[in-house]
């Protein structure tokens, strides 16, 4: 199964962004981006890719024990960027990049001890991504629309192991279905 794992905003911190999103949509252009929606919006912190169903309980074991390493921290939604020349528009990230790092390095260790294929360690750069393009694209006006979005402050208190499930029906504008697998919680709680 494909796996990740994730920081997943709080349904009010979402709705908020779904209403800046909506004004982004409105904008000339619009329709050359692929907009991911709600349910895909979250903040990687590790991507596993492909997990075998035998590998999953200790991946799960070693994120939870990651998080109780964590202690419950706070972030905010706010502004935006891009990444690959308007390939890909995200909203950023704001609060407690330090510990939100800490935690994604925790995480892609988490993958590496379960002998997951990791790829290059790249440094971490916190962000939700809201649309993709096949080609690259001046998204300019989207970023600068993004500048000034600012969402609510909320603690971060636990991590998410996510299945993906692509699209597999070939529907255009089809998005990928995400499954929580298990969910661990940060700091010694957990």
């Amino acid at each position: 199964m494909r796996l990740f794992a994730a920081v997943l905003p709080p349904e009010d911190v979402v709705d908020a962004l779904a209403d800046q999103v909506a004004a982004l949509r409105k904008l000339p252009g619009a329709d050359g981006l692929r907009w991911t929606g709600r349910p895909a919006w979250h903040l990687t912190l590790a991507f596993y890719g492909e997990v075998g169903e035998e590998a999953v309980p200790e991946l799960a074991e070693r994120l939870a024990r990651a998080a109780r390493r964590t202690e419950p921290f706070a972030l905010a939604l706010g502004g935006g960027g891009q990444f690959g020349h308007g390939k890909a528009l995200w909203a950023g990230v704001a609060g407690d990049l330090e510990t939100l790092r800490l935690l994604a390095e925790r995480a892609e260790a988490a993958g590496r001890r379960t002998g997951l294929e990791m790829g290059a360690h790249r440094r971490y750069t916190a962000h939700l991504t809201v649309a993709r393009a096949r080609e690259a694209l001046d998204v300019r006006p989207y970023v600068h629309a993004l500048g000034g979005f600012a969402g609510r402050t909320w603690t971060v208190e636990e991590v998410v192991l996510v299945r993906s499930l692509l699209p597999r029906s070939g529907v255009l504008g089809e998005q990928p279905r995400y499954e929580p697998v298990a969910r661990s919680p940060l700091g010694a709680a957990g």
